[in-house]
């Protein structure tokens, strides 16, 4: 009788190529986690090496140092020649970041989101209508016509084909969005023992990947805000850092608003990462501090603005990486002010939750 024996099978392996390949991922996952410090990285990734011997005595991590420099990795050329990742690295970076967060997502067709209305387009849909006036002829349903005529008129004679045996095609229309992502990077990120800026930053890079890769026709803006807010460009996400401020969520959504009326797209958007309540307003070019639980006049200033975005059609999307029960009454009456959405998130669902809330508002008008 014959049949097939199947045996386990293990491709043949470069041992060097394999070691470059696993140390690179290690060592941009430390990159992001030291703001961008390669120096910093390295050390990490030595330690790391004599903790669970992660080279061998053919491919060390000097040797993997010269190949990150040889293959457009790391450079020195700088005035204080020191390591510094290029931009070869940083997209990496923001590819890695993808992989691990949206890794399981499936691929779909030309990079661009579908709604639930039909109208102008370059893909075909699912629904069929009556011709009418007007109606390009390549969105005639060739089949779906020719068996509307036979049912009509029958076969006898000659064939009859009339305009209303003629059905069309509803194209499905394209829609663009903008999104401003605002990350807080208050000193409250790192405190109490848990790395929260890491996560945010991946998240980010994430999400920026997946645009410029699936969606190039839309936008994002990435802002931070402490004390203030101020842009920072997708290439800078890798060296974020937290710094000594408080949160000032008012000037986050000041700036957000400012850059999405410079938008033409018809949809907009705000998601925002945080792990506390506002506690900072700037009057004048003083700053007015609180964070002894919520300031009413903080408060107010704050649900001034998300009735703004609420009144502009923008929609703000809270991710709130804290589970006080203070906090969640803030975000509550913030997002029932502006009409948004809320999620409670842990760090580690905080990736797929950011895409679930963008995937959903690209279905949608605003």
């Amino acid at each position: 009788m014959k049949g097939f024996r199947f045996t386990q099978y293990i491709p043949p392996q470069d041992p060097e190529k394999n070691n470059f390949e696993n140390l690179l991922q290690i060592f941009l996952q430390l990159v992001t986690m030291t703001g961008g410090d390669v120096s910093e990285a390295l050390s990490w990734l030595t330690n790391l090496d004599k903790q669970y011997n992660l080279t061998n005595p053919s491919y060390g991590i000097g040797d993997f140092i010269d190949d990150l420099k040889s293959k457009g990795y790391l450079t020195e050329e700088n005035q204080k020649g020191e390591f510094r990742i290029t931009g070869k690295a940083e997209q990496s970076i923001r590819k890695s970041a993808l992989e691990e967060i949206f890794g399981k997502l499936k691929k779909s067709k030309g990079g661009q989101h579908k709604t639930t209305f039909s109208g102008p387009g370059d893909e075909k849909g699912s629904d069929r209508r009556p011709y009418s006036f007007g109606d390009n002829l390549d969105q005639i349903a060739l089949t779906d016509s020719l068996r509307n005529a036979q049912v009509n008129h029958g076969f006898s004679g000659d064939y009859l084909l009339t305009e209303d045996d003629l059905e069309v095609v509803e194209n499905e229309m394209r829609t663009q969005t903008s999104t401003v992502l605002m990350i807080d990077i208050s000193h409250s990120m790192i405190l109490y023992g848990e790395d929260r800026i890491t996560p945010a930053k991946k998240v980010a890079m994430a999400l920026a990947e997946l645009i410029k890769t699936r969606y190039p026709k839309d936008t994002l803006d990435v802002i931070v805000f402490g004390n203030d807010a101020w842009q920072i460009e997708i290439k800078d996400l890798p060296y974020l850092q937290v710094g000594p401020y408080h949160t000032n969520t008012v000037a986050g959504l000041e700036l957000a608003m400012d850059l999405l009326r410079r938008r033409k797209n018809p949809n907009k958007q705000i998601f925002m990462i945080t792990d506390g309540k506002p506690t900072c307003l700037k009057v004048g070019i003083k700053y007015y501090k609180n964070s002894f639980g919520i300031d009413s006049k903080i408060l107010n200033e704050t649900l001034k603005l998300a009735a703004q975005c609420r009144k502009l059609k923008i929609p703000v999307t809270t991710f709130m990486i804290a589970s006080d029960p203070y906090l969640k009454e803030f975000v509550k009456e913030f997002t029932k002010v502006n009409n948004g959405n809320a999620y409670y998130s842990s760090l580690k669902g905080l990736g797929d939750l950011i895409f679930e809330d963008y995937r959903k508002n690209r279905t949608k008008r605003f």
